[in-house]
């Protein structure tokens, strides 16, 4: 299937300030089971998250689509293997947010994803230079490297005290608030933000 007669994918919300959190947001509503808007539905979910966040390239996405026609079983398993993943770094970051200490189940699955995409790096010369790359092979699971990788690195950084849940009371995202003052309050001013406001208005001047 071509690009063009590719259904139109979802666009991710990536205003997080972190791959890792980014990923933690692929749920919307997640105060209401009612509500709640999953994003990840399909392997191709993953792909679109992964190539809109920059974690591979378009020409990789296509590689990994059509490697992933033919194993259907496979690719779902690494997508409820990236939704563990999701759930443990929502979970331990959340914590973080509010001054807790993670669970040891949530740190060990990061840790263990984390580990087993350290397997799949190699240093390489490049342009006289050596950097980390990751293996060219369109492994599946190739998607979770990265992204397993930087929920490690942020959970080990100073950049961990960062972390901060958005205070709109039904959104429950999280961001990383590098703000001057570190002030920030929402995980977009236009969306949550300016929707807090008008609620806190409206209930003023019902107050009135």
């Amino acid at each position: 299937m071509s690009i063009e007669q590719r259904p139109q994918e979802f666009q991710f919300d990536l205003s997080g300030g972190h791959l890792a959190l980014d990923f933690a947001n692929t749920v919307s509503r997640r105060d209401s089971p009612e509500a709640t808007r999953e994003h990840l539905k399909s392997y191709n979910d993953l792909i679109a998250f992964a190539r809109q966040s920059h974690v591979i390239t378009t020409e990789e996405a296509e590689a990994l689509r059509h490697k992933a026609e033919p194993q259907t079983r496979q690719a779902a398993q690494i997508l409820r293997a990236g939704i563990v993943l999701r759930e443990a770094i929502f979970d331990a970051f959340l914590a973080l947010a509010h001054k807790k200490q993670p669970s040891a189940q949530d740190v060990g699955s990061i840790d263990k994803a984390a580990s087993n995409a350290s397997q799949h790096r190699h240093i390489a010369r490049v342009n006289s230079k050596y950097e980390w790359r990751w293996d060219t092979e369109p492994m599946l699971e190739r998607i979770l490297w990265s992204i397993a990788e930087s929920a490690a690195e942020l959970l080990t950084s100073s950049d961990v005290t960062k972390v901060r849940e958005c205070e709109a009371s039904d959104c429950y995202w999280l961001f990383l608030d590098n703000s001057r003052n570190r002030s920030r309050r929402w995980c977009t001013m236009s969306a949550c933000g300016n929707r807090e406001k008008a609620r806190r208005h409206y209930r003023k001047q019902r107050g009135n």
